[in-house]
């Protein structure tokens, strides 16, 4: 990167003057030491950098409901802002570091040392972080400090503190002003070619790509389940029976996506069991696999809302792992830990019982996307992914409730967290105007290891109408509906329900997704015209 042009006055002398080179200074020091931090967390602590560390302290300190809303306002897009917020943070933070320095020695150093120890506390409380990573943040802390002591005192050699020219940018010599654009120059270029090395040398994920990229699913011992004739609607706009691995939601607390090496990755059983075991993924593959197809869904998804999906999932199932541990009595928890320390609370019933739990290591006929948990995460039929879905999967600690909490309960939600009966209008979408006749309705409903029984419409509050309700894959899968109904010009309000097996209606009542997943009918409004 290039020093800033410096425009020139009638005089000769550079606009701006230090109210302008001071904030420069800071900045470009605080992305020198940034990028100096990262560039050591590359060689030493590839997990957790100090960027990364930050960030998921932000994550698990933000109350339920600002996690919420994000998740509402930039969906699987949250982490991207989330990123670029803790860059405009630390570009405002620097360039005032800047101005104090300028102002007052020390000041900017001190500003400088408070963001180095708020960065050395994110890392450290980091679960995944080793003793080498709290390295990254002192280097960058120190880094950013010498810089901007340097520059500043360079603008201070060219623009003297205090001095008339202070305002107006007049210089000593013109010896100064080129030592200091060219230290400004140097560090920025410093700062750019760190952050493209940085860039290089983490590059882990192109290491566990490849893996993936030649690695050879085994065939499955137990194949899928048929798909009987008719489970696919051709309603155009409908969602589809499966979900591209592309268009899968992805909601977790990851701020980057881990970089798991597949063969030196290894699960573990531990806690109240006969003996611990241990396994690495050569031996998980040798297991014989079970493929299914299972929906999935994140607690955080509203009423209509699309945090859900429903994929072919190739594991192997968790009872027999869990069998050969062998719990011991008084235990009613599994706890699973990912690689990036978040853990799931996930009743032992509903890994032990007869559902199709899995240890899941593929995903519609390939390898586990890197998103989406590569090498090995959990499928747990029935619960929403908070309680079960832990992805880069490392530990199952077997447990009971009462002495042990996941990641979100004391975030006030709740620790069981089983799949709500729902419904969903995919077709027309809210708000779009139909022409006059039989209006074509379509959508999704699910009642994950419950089933559904029949899905119903009902327009302005009016009786309620049966849909047609496509042939399940499995009582673990959702299921597609349709129905025309003939409308006449005019405003309409239209509601869907489903019934599942039991006969159970979904509740009419609206919850909000906390603590334990939303409620009410999904209700959209057309316009016939």
């Amino acid at each position: 990167m290039s020093a800033p042009a410096v425009k020139q006055t009638k005089t000769g002398r550079p606009a701006g003057g230090a109210r302008l080179w001071a904030p420069a200074a800071g900045l470009a020091a605080g992305a020198a030491g940034i990028a100096a931090g990262e560039l050591t967390a590359g060689f030493l602590s590839p997990l957790v950098s100090p960027v990364t560390a930050l960030g998921g302290a932000v994550i698990d300190a933000v109350p339920p409901g600002v996690k919420d809303l994000a998740v509402q306002l930039f969906g699987t897009a949250d982490k991207v802002v989330l990123v670029a917020s803790i860059v405009v943070v630390a570009g405002f933070l620097a360039a005032l570091a800047g101005i104090l320095e300028r102002r007052r020695p020390g000041l900017g150093l001190a500003l400088a040392g408070l963001a180095g120890v708020a960065g050395l506390t994110a890392v450290v409380t980091r679960a995944q972080a080793g003793p080498q990573a709290a390295l990254a943040p002192i280097v960058a802390a120190v880094v950013t400090m010498l810089l901007l002591r340097m520059l500043v005192r360079r603008l201070d050699a060219w623009i003297p503190r205090g001095s008339a020219a202070d305002g107006d940018g007049a210089g000593r010599a013109p010896l100064a002003r080129r030592s200091f654009l060219n230290a400004l120059s140097g560090t920025a270029l410093a700062a750019a070619v760190g952050g493209t090395v940085t860039a290089i040398l983490t590059r882990a994920t192109a290491v566990a790509a490849g893996f993936r990229s030649s690695l050879a699913l085994p065939a499955p011992a137990t194949p899928p389940q048929t798909v009987p004739a008719g489970a696919s609607l051709s309603v155009p706009g409908i969602s589809p029976l499966v979900t591209p691995n592309a268009d899968f939601y992805r909601i977790d607390t990851a701020l980057t996506v881990p970089a798991i090496d597949p063969p030196s990755w290894k699960l573990k059983v531990t806690g109240m069991v006969e003996r611990d075991i241990e396994l690495d993924f050569a031996d998980l593959l040798a297991k014989p696999m079970t493929e299914r197809h299972i929906t999935i869904a994140c607690v955080s998804n509203n009423v209509g809302g699309d945090l859900i999906g429903n994929a072919l999932w190739l594991g192997w199932p968790v009872r027999e792992l869990l069998a050969m541990a062998g719990p011991k009595a008084g235990a009613d928890m599994v706890l699973s830990t990912s690689n990036d320390g978040w853990t799931a609370s996930t009743p032992l019933e509903a890994l032990t019982d007869d559902r199709d739990a899995l240890l899941a290591v593929g995903m519609n006929g390939e390898p586990l996307p890197l998103e989406h948990g590569f090498p090995v995460r959990m499928i747990v039929p029935g619960l929403y992914g908070f309680v079960s879905a832990t992805k880069w999967l490392t530990e199952l600690k077997v447990t009971r409730f009462a002495d042990d909490t996941a990641y979100w309960t004391p975030r006030g939600w709740s620790d069981h967290g089983p799949i709500k009966t729902q419904s969903r209008i995919d077709v027309p979408r809210s708000g779009r105007t139909v022409q006059p006749g039989k209006v074509q309705f379509g959508g999704v409903a699910w009642a994950q290891h419950r089933g559904i029984e029949r899905v119903e419409l009902r327009v302005n509050r009016g009786a309620w109408q049966s849909a047609q309700l496509a042939g399940a894959i499995s009582t673990d899968t959702w299921y597609q509906w349709q129905i025309g109904i003939d409308l006449q010009p005019g405003d309409y309000e239209v509601q869907v329900r489903a019934i599942d097996a039991s006969g159970q209606p979904q509740t009419e009542d609206k919850a909000p997704v906390a603590p334990d997943g939303a409620t009410g009918y999904h209700t959209i409004t057309v316009k016939v015209a």
